[in-house]
C-alpha cells in the first residue's frame, strides 16, 4: 500500500483531517518529536495536541507492522504455489492482523495433526464427499478407503479420519473464526476456580476462588488479578460463550441436509469446537482481554505519573531534608536553593531524652547557619513522629516542616545515577537528598528514578513491560517539555528527556557547561559537541537560559521566531525587554500583519501568551498538607473521623489516600462522589488534597476504608 493511503486510513480511523495526518507523518519521518510538533508546528497539523499526535504515531506503527505481515504472508503462500487471485484480494484488503492470520492459517506450516495423518492415509476424498452431505450411506462410501497398508483398519477408522479432516477445515475457516471470535468477546464468560490443593496458599485471591463474569465488562484490575493467580498456579481460568449457542451456530453454518453424511459432519463440528476452535479462540480471547487490560492499566499509570511529575514545586529555597528512622536515627542533609548538598549528619531524637535535646540543637544550628526555609520529611516509618519532633524543636517561625512522599527514594539512593552524583556518600544520605529535592522540584528529581518504581500504578508488574516502559517514557518526555528546562542547573537525566536530545547529548551539554561555565545564550548550545542543527531545532524552544542577554532565551519562544518578535518591538519603537514587561505595548500589536508562510495565527498567539508570561511554569502553586495531630498510626484511627489527606494513587477501582498513618487508605470508586462514575480520575488526581471519612478499619490486615463523599456530606 502507498504511504498516502496509510495517511488516509489513519485519518479515517481516528476521525482526523487527512492533510494534518500526512503532515504529521512527514514531520515524524523528518525526525521531529511529538512535543516539538505539538508546540511549534501547529500550522502544519491543524493544532493537533500531543494525545492526537501520539495516536497517529501509534496507528502508523500498527499499520507498518500490518504491511510487513501482509507481505510475508503473500510471499509464503506464493512460495507454496497456492496464491490464487481471490485469496490475494482477500489478503490485500484485510484491515487487521487477526483477519490476516485467519486467512493464512490453512497455509501456515504446522506439526503433524490428526487431520494431516488422515490425509496421508488417503482419506481426504472421503472427507470431501461427506461435507457435501449428499449421502445417506456413509458406511458404503467409506468401505473403499479401508486399507490396512495405510493403517486404516475399518470403516469406523476411515470415517473418524475423515471427520478429523473436516474438523480442521472448520477450524481454518476464516469467516467461522471471525464470527466465533466476536461471540467469545461479546458473549463469553470468564470463570476462575481455585486449584484445590492450593486453597491455603491462594488466600490473597480469595475473591476469585469461584468467580464468573462476562468478559465484555470485566474491569482491568479484576482480570489482571485473575491472570496473576493463574500464572502463580493458584487459579484456573476458562473463557467461553455458552457451548450450546456455539454448536447451534456451527450447525446453522455447515449443516445443509438431514442424512448420515450430515450426522458425520455434525460430529466433526463438535470435535472441531472442543479440540481446536475453543482452545484456540480461548487463548486469543485471553490475549485480547489481557491486551485491553494492559492498555487500561498502563493508561492509569501514565496519568498518575503525569500528575505526580507535574505536582507543584516548593521552589528554589534552602531546604533541610530528613529521612526518618527510629533505631538507626534520622539522616539529615542540607541543600542550598539549587539543590546542592552542603552538609549532612544523623540525629537520634527517639533514643533518649538527652539524644532528643541534642537532636533539637543540631536542627536549630543547621537552620540558622544555612537560613533554612523548609524541612522535607520522608513519609515512611517514623515520619509522623519526626514531624512532631520538629514541630516541638523551637525552630524559627519561617521554617516550614513538610511531609514528602518518599516512594522510590531508596531506589534512587542505590542507583547508578546516585553513585555518579555522590560517589563517596552513604546511600542513606542519598535518600535524604532525594526527599529534599523532590520537595523543591518533583519533576527534576523523579526523572532520575525508573518510573515503574514510583508506585503510582496498578498491577504494573503484570502488564507488558515493554509497552509500559514506552508509555511512561512518553509521559516523562511530555511533562519535561511542558515545563521546560533551565540549562544551567539541569541534571543530565532531566536534559535527556528534552525534545531532540537524549542521554549522550544531555551528557555533552553538562560536560560543556562544567568545562566552559554557564551558557549565556541558546545560540551557545550550538558549540556543544555533536549537537547539530536538527537537535538544536528540536530542543531550543524547551531550554531556558535565565539571565541571558536576549530575554527571549528564557522563554518558550523558539529561536526561529525571534526575528518576528524583534520586528514587533521595532514597529513599536521599544526593546524586547520593554515589550515583554509592558502589557500596553503588547496590546498595540496588530498580530495579523506578522503572518507569513511558516508562521500562522496559532504560533503568533502562542508568542503573545509567552511574551506576557515568559517561561511560565504550567504547574500550580505549592500547597502543604497538614495531617491531623495525634493521628500517627492505624491504631489512632476511629470510625467516622474526618481527616485531611493527599491522593497517592488512582486505580480503576478507586483511590488511595495518605492520611499520615504509614498505611494508605482506600476510597472505593463508590465512595468518591454522590453520582455514578466510571473513571475515578473524573473526581481525583494524584497529589490532590482531599478530606476523607474513616468508614472501616481492619488493624490486623492493615486495611483502611475511606469515603470522600461521606466526608463532604458531613461538612455540609
Amino acid at each position: 500500500m502507498q504511504e498516502i493511503s496509510i495517511a488516509h486510513q489513519i485519518a479515517r480511523s481516528l476521525g482526523l483531517d487527512k492533510r494534518a495526518v500526512q503532515n504529521t507523518l512527514d514531520l515524524l519521518e523528518e525526525g521531529a518529536t511529538i512535543p516539538f510538533i505539538a508546540r511549534y508546528r501547529k500550522e502544519r497539523t491543524g493544532s493537533l495536541d500531543e494525545v492526537e499526535l501520539q495516536r497517529i504515531k501509534d496507528r502508523y506503527r500498527q499499520l507498518q507492522d500490518l504491511e510487513k505481515r501482509r507481505s510475508f504472508i503473500l510471499a509464503a503462500i506464493e512460495e507454496q504455489g497456492k496464491l490464487n487471485p481471490a485469496l490475494k484480494e482477500k489478503i490485500e484488503f484485510a484491515d487487521n492482523l487477526q483477519d490476516l492470520e485467519d486467512l493464512y492459517l490453512p497455509f501456515k506450516p504446522k506439526r503433524r495433526t490428526k487431520a494431516t495423518i488422515a490425509i496421508e492415509r488417503g482419506l481426504e476424498p472421503l472427507a470431501k464427499n461427506l461435507i457435501t452431505q449428499r449421502s445417506n450411506n456413509v458406511y458404503k462410501d467409506a468401505q473403499p478407503f479401508v486399507n490396512k497398508k495405510k493403517a486404516v483398519e475399518s470403516v469406523e477408522e476411515a470415517l473418524e479420519g475423515a471427520r478429523h479432516i473436516i474438523a480442521e477445515w472448520v477450524n481454518e475457516n476464516a469467516l467461522v473464526r471471525q464470527k466465533l471470535r466476536k461471540k467469545f468477546l461479546r458473549q463469553g464468560r470468564i470463570k476462575s476456580k481455585v486449584v484445590k490443593s492450593k486453597t491455603e496458599e491462594a488466600g490473597k485471591f480469595r475473591d476469585y476462588f469461584d468467580w464468573e463474569e462476562g468478559v465484555e465488562k470485566i474491569p482491568s484490575h479484576r482480570l489482571l488479578a485473575m491472570i496473576r493467580g493463574a500464572n502463580e498456579g493458584l487459579l484456573r481460568i476458562s473463557i467461553a460463550p455458552d457451548v450450546d449457542e456455539v454448536l447451534s451456530f456451527l450447525d446453522r453454518f455447515f449443516i445443509k441436509a438431514q442424512n448420515e453424511a450430515a450426522d458425520q459432519v455434525e460430529m466433526a463440528l463438535k470435535d472441531s469446537y472442543k479440540r481446536l476452535l475453543k482452545p484456540s479462540l480461548e487463548t486469543e480471547t485471553r490475549k485480547a482481554l489481557k491486551q485491553r487490560a494492559d492498555e487500561q492499566a498502563i493508561a492509569v499509570f501514565a496519568e498518575n505519573l503525569r500528575e505526580l511529575l507535574l505536582a507543584a514545586p516548593l521552589g528554589q529555597i534552602a531546604t533541610l531534608a530528613l529521612d526518618p528512622g527510629f533505631r538507626t536515627g534520622c539522616k539529615l542533609t542540607v541543600l542550598d536553593a539549587q539543590g546542592n548538598l552542603l552538609e549532612y549528619t544523623t540525629i537520634f531524637p527517639f533514643q533518649s531524652q538527652q539524644q532528643k535535646q541534642r537532636a533539637a540543637q543540631v536542627l536549630q544550628q543547621l537552620c540558622r547557619k544555612h537560613n533554612i526555609k523548609a524541612i522535607a520529611i520522608g513519609n515512611g516509618t517514623a515520619g509522623r513522629e519526626s514531624l512532631q519532633f520538629i514541630q516541638q524543636s523551637d525552630l524559627p517561625a519561617e521554617v516550614r516542616p513538610i511531609m514528602v512522599n518518599e516512594s522510590g527514594a531508596s531506589i534512587y539512593s542505590a542507583s547508578k545515577v546516585a553513585r555518579e552524583e555522590f560517589p563517596n556518600l552513604d546511600l542513606t544520605y542519598r535518600g535524604a537528598v532525594s526527599i529534599g529535592r523532590r520537595l523543591m522540584d518533583p519533576l527534576a528529581e523523579l526523572v532520575k528514578i525508573d518510573a515503574k518504581s514510583i508506585g503510582v500504578g496498578q498491577y504494573q508488574h503484570d502488564v507488558a513491560q515493554d509497552k509500559l516502559k514506552e508509555r511512561l517514557d512518553e509521559t516523562v518526555v511530555s511533562c519535561v517539555n511542558a515545563v521546560g528546562v533551565e540549562v544551567n542547573t539541569a541534571s543530565k537525566e532531566l536534559l535527556s528527556y528534552v525534545s531532540g536530545l537524549g542521554p549522550k547529548l544531555a551528557e555533552n551539554i553538562v560536560k560543556f557547561r562544567r568545562e566552559n561555565g554557564p551558557y549565556t545564550s541558546r545560540a551557545a548550545l550550538k558549540k556543544v559537541p555533536r549537537l547539530g542543527p536538527k537537535a538544536y531545532e528540536q530542543s531550543a524552544g524547551f531550554l531556558r537560559i535565565s539571565g541571558a542577554k536576549n530575554p527571549l532565551d528564557s522563554s518558550a519562544v523558539h529561536p526561529e521566531a525571534y526575528a518576528i518578535v524583534k520586528k514587533m518591538a521595532l514597529d513599536l519603537n521599544c526593546s524586547l525587554a520593554e515589550l515583554m514587561q509592558d502589557s500596553n505595548l503588547r496590546n498595540r500589536i496588530k498580530i495579523k500583519q506578522y503572518l507569513c508562510k511558516d508562521i500562522g495565527m496559532p504560533t503568533l498567539e502562542d508568542i503573545l501568551k509567552e511574551l506576557a508570561k515568559p517561561g511560565r511554569d504550567p504547574r500550580g502553586e505549592f500547597e502543604q498538607v497538614d495531617f491531623k495531630e495525634g493521628v500517627n498510626s492505624i491504631e489512632d484511627l476511629q470510625l467516622n473521623m474526618i481527616l485531611p489527606g493527599i491522593v497517592t494513587n488512582v486505580t480503576n477501582f478507586g483511590a488511595f489516600v495518605d492520611i499520615g498513618v504509614h498505611q494508605d487508605g482506600l476510597v472505593h470508586i463508590s465512595q468518591l462522589a454522590n453520582r455514578f462514575i466510571k473513571d475515578p480520575m473524573e473526581v481525583v488526581k494524584v497529589s490532590q488534597k482531599v478530606k476523607v471519612k474513616v468508614i472501616d478499619i481492619d488493624v490486623d490486615r492493615k486495611r483502611i476504608n475511606l469515603s470522600i463523599k461521606q466526608a463532604e456530606e458531613a461538612e455540609e
